[in-house]
């Protein structure tokens, strides 16, 4: 099966743009799956496979969400060859994926935020360079994988732009902040007195480039200074971002531009206004949730008590 697992990671890599993290895991899935069925040929896999992996799976007591990603990444592979001609259908769309928990993503506070791209302090590279990270993220809600891959011709500190490469290497041209743009300068500074030529833009302290799984630790290491539990990384920066443009009055269609978002269903995933912002914005609008002189209450009615 491993000629199989490659052709298709190829497929991947090259004409969808699969990052490395994502190939990693995609060959993890697919090798885990073919260790449990007996079959040396990709045309013989039927449901009975997929439905007796994913059961195993789940009986394992392993999260929803990752049998799910198990699931999603046979069913895609299967996809592939079957467009290939190696299978007449694609038995892995039969499979019903484990229905998942409808959880709101998490997302920091004004005040919060505020503390955390403050928190790292002195001088030198390591905060100037932590400082930037937590400013542009929250800044102009990069993916953890689009911060990690910028190059420093990547950023036009002069125009407050950074020029990003999304997912399927589609590149967009995000805004950033001023107090962002005052961040990256203080560690372009402190960069070019690191005298390492290397095209990447955020290093490590070695000089070379530094790693999706390294801006994730920054952002925990910070998160828990300021006493902020919970699972906090790159990715609650990125919906907080959103979040807090959303209750700004954004309009949704600029925010998924932003966000680098290809559908404007999974913006609205990634936006939602938490429930003070909704009864704040209900009671200013809405004519009937509050006494006014331009619409009094009818006779009969009952006021409402605030």
């Amino acid at each position: 099966m491993n000629t199989y697992i490659e052709k298709f990671l190829r497929y991947l890599e090259i004409e969808r743009g699969a990052s490395p993290h994502t190939l990693r895991a995609y060959r993890e899935d697919l090798e885990l799956f073919f260790s449990s069925i007996d079959k040396s040929k990709v045309e013989d896999i039927d449901i009975n496979d997929i439905r007796g992996f994913i059961a195993g799976q789940i009986n394992s007591g392993l999260k929803k969400t990752s049998v799910g990603r198990r699931l999603a990444t046979i069913r895609s592979f299967l996809k592939f060859f079957s467009r290939e001609g190696y299978v007449k259908t694609n038995p892995a769309k039969l499979v019903p994926a484990p229905k998942l928990p409808k959880l709101l993503p998490k997302f920091l506070s004004v005040d919060a935020v505020f503390s955390l791209v403050e928190k790292p302090e002195g001088i030198g590279f390591l905060p100037a360079r932590d400082r930037a990270i937590l400013e542009l993220l929250y800044s102009s809600g990069l993916r953890v994988s689009e911060l990690a891959g910028l190059n420093a011709g990547d950023v036009n500190i002069r125009e407050d732009l950074v020029k990003v490469k999304g997912k399927g290497k589609k590149e967009r041209i995000t805004p950033v902040g001023k107090k962002a743009i005052e961040a990256i300068k203080t560690y372009m500074v402190e960069r070019v007195l690191l005298k390492k030529k290397e095209d990447a833009f955020f290093l490590n302290r070695n000089g070379t480039r530094l790693t999706d799984r390294s801006i994730r630790r920054i952002v925990i290491k910070y998160a828990r200074a300021i006493g902020v539990d919970g699972q906090i990384g790159p990715h609650t920066l990125r919906h907080t971002f959103a979040s807090h443009l959303l209750q700004g009055g954004a309009d949704l269609r600029v925010i998924q531009e932003l966000l680098g978002h290809s559908s404007l269903s999974t913006t609205q995933k990634y936006t939602h206004l938490d429930i003070t912002h909704l009864m704040d914005t209900y009671d200013k609008a809405h004519p009937l949730a509050k006494e006014s002189e331009t619409f009094p209450p009818q006779a009969g009615s009952p006021r409402r008590n605030k």
